[in-house]
């Protein structure tokens, strides 16, 4: 029979799966409690890092439908669990892991698709959500521009071409 304070724990962690788009596991081993901190605020608001147990969190993984975590759940093992923004969050554990080199990202999970330790640190490089929508409105507005100018450009064509036909024809009928 299962204790009741580790079944509490599973289905914490099992929510924080459900509730979350993105979890990166890491190895801490060597950290400081002082670091670890640094760490947490280093996330955002979006991103919550927790120190867990490796047994506790594989139940809790499959219970949240979440099975490409396995391999990664071994050794020190604590889990940035995401609800904002993943670029940031991956941001923030990569730039930390350059200054500390006992932090080791192991892998993680994006929207239930598994990611290796590369893609993640390949998902930091990308520019934020905001940016990027920011850059395709942007892209958007000025294929609506070059539009607009197109259709203008047709009536302001024609008109010009019809006064040139007009003068063209009053000067060959006042050359008769």
């Amino acid at each position: 029979m299962a204790r009741p304070d580790k079944v509490t724990a599973v289905d914490e962690i099992a929510d924080k799966f459900r509730n979350s788009n993105a979890a990166v596991v890491t190895a801490y081993t060597g950290l400081t409690v002082a670091q670890i901190r640094n760490l947490r605020r280093s996330l955002g608001d979006n991103a919550q890092y927790r120190v867990v147990k490796n047994t506790l969190t594989k139940i809790a993984a499959k219970e949240a439908g979440i099975s490409a975590l396995d391999e990664h759940l071994s050794g020190s093992t604590a889990v940035a669990f995401v609800t904002g923004d993943p670029v940031e969050a991956a941001k923030g554990l990569r730039d930390f892991a350059k200054e500390n080199q006992n932090l080791v990202i192991k892998g993680g999970v994006l929207d239930g698709k598994a990611l290796s330790a590369d893609e993640i640190k390949k998902l930091a490089d990308l520019e934020s959500r905001e940016v990027l929508l920011s850059k395709l409105a942007g892209a958007f507005k000025a294929k609506q521009s070059q539009a607009a100018s197109v259709f203008q450009a047709l009536p302001s064509k024609l008109v010009r071409t019809v006064d040139a036909l007009r003068a063209k024809q009053a000067e060959q009928g006042g050359a008769e």
